[in-house]
């Protein structure tokens, strides 16, 4: 219980600190300095994006370079039965793949 009481007032002297804090709004110099920034972001995000999508665009006569599609060769194999002996003159056959 007593941890509770604890946290409970430390949130409330917080919160009467922060809300103690706050400067009394004053209309008499325009947006501010912050407005003035948030302004001044935003319109360079526009005139960005604006500057942006007017240099992109394929035209007929402009050269354009796409690298050629991957040739496969296909190859071509199959399965052989080869027999060999070996030193001790046992016979032995075996499956060999051969490709072309």
């Amino acid at each position: 219980m007593r941890g509770y009481l604890k946290t409970a007032g430390a949130a409330a002297l917080a919160a009467l600190v922060l809300c103690g804090a706050q400067p009394a709004a004053q209309a008499r110099d325009g947006i501010g300095v912050g407005g003035a920034v948030a302004l001044g972001a935003l319109g360079g995000v526009v005139a960005g994006s604006a500057i942006a999508s007017a240099n992109s665009g394929y035209y007929p006569g402009r050269p354009v370079y796409v690298a050629p599609p991957p040739a496969y060769v296909e190859e071509v194999c199959h399965v052989e039965r080869r027999g060999f002996i070996d030193p001790y003159g046992v016979e032995h056959i075996r499956r060999v793949r051969v490709c072309e």
